[in-house]
């Protein structure tokens, strides 16, 4: 049972890393991206994310495929102008043109939870402050 363990362990933690980009490069502060952006569905609070963190709905977080652990970016909702600023704790979303998702406090705020889905940009404001 043990070996099990370690081998999930390791397996973990070499998925979360293996996402990370380097700064100066995509996470670079002022980089931007566009693409459509989505919440977590309720049935993640509690869970372990991708960085290790725990989800929590009310905090300010969201989950991007590249960016590093850490990195604060800022979340426009392009249909209102509504923006929020979040920090990266997870990997995803895992549907193409999708570029982020956020926490549901952050989804509040950006008035996308009755949407669901909608245009996004993404604008990197501090890199994370090292490469998990």
């Amino acid at each position: 049972m043990l070996p099990l363990l370690v081998l999930l362990v390791l397996v973990l933690a070499s998925c979360g890393s293996s996402h990370s980009v380097s700064k100066g490069t995509k996470g670079a502060r002022g980089t931007t991206q566009s693409g459509l952006g989505s919440y977590y569905a309720d049935k993640f609070n509690g869970r372990p994310t991708a960085s290790g963190s725990t989800y929590r709905p009310g905090q300010m977080t969201a989950a991007h495929n590249t960016l590093p652990f850490g990195t604060l970016i800022r979340v426009t909702n392009t249909r209102n102008g509504r923006s929020v600023d979040v920090t990266v704790t997870d990997r995803g979303p895992h549907t193409k043109g999708y570029i982020v998702d956020v926490s549901r406090r952050a989804a509040v705020q950006l008035d996308i939870i009755q949407a669901g889905v909608v245009p996004v940009q993404v604008t990197v404001i501090r890199e994370a402050a090292d490469n998990h």
